[in-house]
């Protein structure tokens, strides 16, 4: 119940600040790329359950039946022009604040992916996520800032890096957050989240969040995450 209120009340105080910024982004928008304003897609909900979970429209509007599907990829051609901005500086996710608000999603928690997506974690992935609220942001959300540029560098298709190497150790990442979730921790994955916007390279939440599982050898170089060359 704590935390339910402090997502409407955070989403909510977060909306009225934002108002300002939100009709010249929807303006623009609708006056390039396809016009399109916003970009519902289904994603995996609590209990399994999917909702629509709302974003501004950066992406052409067939972009699922193009190759890359559900996944964005680097330098990806599928993304508008305003789009490439509005991602990089996640304006593109503010809509979902209207997703919290409705109750879809929490503040902090497993970020929802398609139901594509999904049924690739793990099955101890899976059973632990959907018992838990999806979130605007999350560990695998901080740890993964720059995942389009990991993928990019890998020694394999990107989207064989993806299913192989990221999303597994993803759900590891969300089974870290359910084993030890509490407000001190979503409060501190609020505080990285925004640190990882502003200061993409930063890579002090390492430092701060004990137990995470251990890196992936193949995604390690030099101390640093990335992709392993060949």
């Amino acid at each position: 119940m704590i935390k339910r209120a402090l997502d409407i009340i955070i989403s909510g105080t977060a909306l009225i600040i934002l108002l300002p910024l939100l009709p010249p982004v929807a303006l623009l928008l609708r006056f390039t790329g396809e016009g399109e304003i916003f970009y519902i897609q289904p994603r995996m909900g609590l209990y399994g359950n999917t909702f629509g979970l709302i974003k501004f429209a950066t992406m052409l509007k067939d972009s699922p039946n193009l190759p890359g599907g559900d996944v964005t990829l680097a330098s990806d051609p599928r993304v508008l022009p305003v789009g490439r901005f509005l991602r990089k500086a996640k304006i593109n996710e503010l809509p979902q604040l209207w997703n919290i608000i409705k109750g879809d999603m929490s503040f902090v928690g497993p970020r929802p992916l398609v139901p594509a997506s999904f049924a690739c974690y793990p099955e101890e992935a899976r059973e632990a996520i959907k018992t838990l609220q999806p979130g605007l942001t999350g560990i695998g959300s901080i740890v993964f800032r720059d995942e389009e540029q990991i993928t990019a560098r890998a020694n394999k298709p990107d989207l064989d890096c993806y299913y192989e190497d990221l999303l597994p150790y993803k759900g590891k990442l969300e089974i870290w957050y359910k084993e030890n979730r509490n407000l001190w921790i979503d409060f501190k994955l609020i505080v990285f989240t925004a640190l990882a916007v502003l200061f993409p390279k930063n890579k002090s939440h390492r430092r701060h969040f004990r137990g995470l599982p251990e890196w992936p050898e193949n995604l390690l170089i030099d101390g640093d995450l990335t992709i392993r060359k060949a």
